[in-house]
């Protein structure tokens, strides 16, 4: 099992577009093994008012909600940069339920999501 922390991890499949279908991403991922678990994280920013609420309704599921992400590259203005985290085995149809759980979480909180990426480890 890996770990959220784990130091080889590296981005193995990314979707930063919104239109894009997670199966179109998992299918040009060239480096992602669908036989090994993933960390998959999800790019959001959130007013800091509702991160600690956020963060409790996430962690139901085993999601944990850290500082950082796209959208502190981003620069977005007002929002909180956040991402959440998770180990799980990654498929197109999870990947697909769990973009549209944080686009709802976002816009309920008067926030934005900014895609996803997902890691596993590096050969070796």
């Amino acid at each position: 099992m890996i770990s959220i922390d784990d130091p080889d991890l590296r981005v193995v499949v990314w979707s930063y577009d919104d239109t894009e279908a997670a199966s179109a991403a998992l299918a040009r991922a060239t480096d992602w093994n669908p036989d090994d678990p993933a960390v998959l994280r999800h790019h959001l920013a959130l007013p800091g008012d509702v991160v600690d609420t956020a963060a409790a309704v996430l962690a139901q599921d085993d999601w944990i909600l850290r500082p950082g992400g796209r959208a502190d590259e981003l620069s977005v203005s007002g929002l909180t940069p956040l991402v959440a985290l998770r180990v799980q085995q990654l498929d197109a149809l999870h990947c697909s339920q769990e973009t549209s759980r944080m686009a709802g979480l976002a816009q309920r909180h008067g926030g934005e999501t900014f895609g996803w990426d997902a890691l596993q480890r590096g050969p070796g």
